[in-house]
């Protein structure tokens, strides 16, 4: 689960990647058993580390071609799996009132919508 966790992050990075530390802090990891689990990715070749443009000093892992197909298949999965667990068993209407809530608590569509209210 954690290295789903670290490579669902370095998806969200994009190429530019992430520092190795915003990574472990951002995984609730401590920095050696961070390291451990970015040995096995890398080894695994579902990431690289480069040293980071902006100072020289610390490191940034991005995903590989390997990674992203990997990462592409696990939310494949998982969005497979919610469709089956829990949209394929709601009603059209059950879906437009669900929509309704989350588009209420979605920070950005709040702002959107007490704008245009305005």
């Amino acid at each position: 689960m954690a290295e789903y966790g670290v490579l669902a992050l370095l998806g969200e990075a994009g190429r530019k990647g992430m520092r190795m530390s915003d990574l472990a802090q951002r995984s609730l990891m401590t920095s050696g058993g961070f390291t451990r689990l970015a040995d096995r990715l890398e080894r695994r070749g579902l990431i690289e580390r480069r040293r980071s443009a902006d100072d020289g000093r610390g490191f940034e892992a991005v995903l590989t071609r390997e990674g992203k197909a990997l990462l592409r298949k696990a939310w494949r999965q998982q969005y497979g799996d919610l469709r089956t667990l829990f949209f394929d068993r709601l009603t059209d209407e059950d879906l437009r009132n669900l929509t309704e809530v989350w588009t209420r608590l979605d920070p950005e569509a709040g702002t959107e919508h007490a704008e245009g209210s305005s």
